[in-house]
């Protein structure tokens, strides 16, 4: 069994694509019309054939008291590994993106969390050895 795709629940589909593949690096996978919505996938471009991370509506009810939640609490909802979290952070602080933590090591990983601009905070990750 492998994860084949996840999702992040996002309040505008046009702005998130556009963070996570020109801020983010990701690049756009599938786009297929959905009614008023869109099945849009974004991939490494390291791994264009690996795990799909969804950039799905936040339409439903629940989404939006649970993302809020999340938030206040400082939860990221996802994490994404990269390989200099120092050079990575100084990176998308030149686009402007705000960190709601900044690198902080903590054993074997440093991690650092970022507000996504589309409702949720994304924690990026480097494993030390």
């Amino acid at each position: 069994m492998r994860i084949n795709i996840t999702s992040v629940f996002v309040d505008d589909q046009d702005k998130a694509l556009s963070f996570y593949t020109d801020v983010l690096g990701f690049q756009k996978k599938h786009e297929v019309p959905l009614g008023d919505d869109r099945w849009l996938t974004v991939v490494s471009p390291d791994d264009p054939e690996g795990s799909e991370l969804l950039l799905e509506p936040d339409g439903h009810p629940a989404v939006k008291p649970y993302k809020q939640a999340l938030v206040e609490d400082g939860i990221p909802c996802a994490s994404f590994a990269v390989d200099d979290i120092q050079a990575e952070f100084e990176r998308l602080r030149g686009f402007g993106v705000t960190f709601t933590q900044e690198p902080l090591t903590m054993g074997p990983v440093t991690t650092a969390v970022l507000d996504d601009t589309c409702g949720n905070l994304i924690q990026i990750a480097q494993h030390h050895g």
